[in-house]
């Protein structure tokens, strides 16, 4: 049985840069998933993607109480994990 490739690691700012109809990711739970070509297909509307589009979007989709279905449908969109940026300071 073959490993499954990682994740790509993302940054927030990198997230972030994904907040149009072009592109839309959005980050649930620390995964990111590019929903763009979902948005026509969305239920709700391609606005409530857009709304959260280039940031953490965990808590609107929990507070809808999306379907086991839907939630499998969304890892089919998976393409990254976020990481914290950290930085090296030297005294």
């Amino acid at each position: 049985m073959a490993d499954k490739c990682p994740l790509k690691q993302m940054t927030t700012q990198e997230v972030a840069e994904h907040n149009t109809n072009k592109s839309a990711w959005i980050i649930i739970g620390n995964k990111v998933f590019d929903v763009t070509k979902f948005l026509d297909e969305h239920p709700g509307g391609c606005e409530v993607l857009l709304e959260q589009a280039g940031q953490d979007g965990t808590e609107a989709f929990e507070d809808v109480g999306h379907s086991t279905d839907a939630r499998q449908m969304r890892d089919e969109y998976l393409v990254g994990e976020i990481v914290e940026a950290f930085s090296i300071v030297c005294q």
